[in-house]
């Protein structure tokens, strides 16, 4: 039922800040599209391992999207502005960071609609991990309990794809 002219940087999302932008800008760079809470049990790791992985990745060819979400155990309560200064301050997140939404079910946002579609995984709690490749398709999707450093090899593999397609095409 999903367009095949659709994949996730067709869709449009509302930043932090409020701002409607196009995840088309990612376009050709791999993304790693997380549900984050602030007051999670795996908060402190997931941020921490997020930023990690942002910094030594990112931003050419790789980007953490993280998009706040309240749905599960109420532990997302914080308004959009307290959630981006909450991950600055503690983890110094530099990774690109959207409006508070719904993951699951009816309310859900069409970008994540189309990411549960792909992979037939909805999200059941936070940090919940979609590898998005730079056509946009979704490669594969993890829970909560399984770690950054764990999905590590895959997310490095797509980027090396990238930048060895890239070393072709000079």
């Amino acid at each position: 039922c999903t367009d095949p002219e659709t994949d996730f940087y067709t869709f449009k999302v509302v930043n932090i800040r409020g701002k409607l932008v196009s995840l088309e800008k990612y376009r050709g760079s791999v993304s790693l599209v997380v549900n984050v809470a602030s007051e999670c049990g795996f908060t402190d790791s997931h941020y921490k391992a997020l930023q990690q992985l942002q910094k030594d990745l990112g931003p050419y060819h790789f980007n953490v999207l993280a998009f706040p979400c309240n749905q599960f155990g109420q532990q997302e309560p914080d308004t959009n502005k307290e959630i981006e200064s909450f991950a600055r301050k503690t983890y110094g997140a530099s990774f690109p960071m959207f409006s508070k939404i719904a993951v699951s079910g009816a309310g859900a946002i069409p970008a994540f609609k189309y990411l549960i579609d792909s992979t037939g995984e909805e999200p059941t709690w936070n940090f919940w991990k979609y590898l998005v490749g730079p056509n946009g398709k979704v490669v594969k999707a993890w829970d909560s309990t399984v770690s950054v450093e764990e999905i590590r090899p895959y997310v490095t593999e797509l980027v090396r794809k990238i930048i060895l397609k890239k070393k072709d095409e000079l």
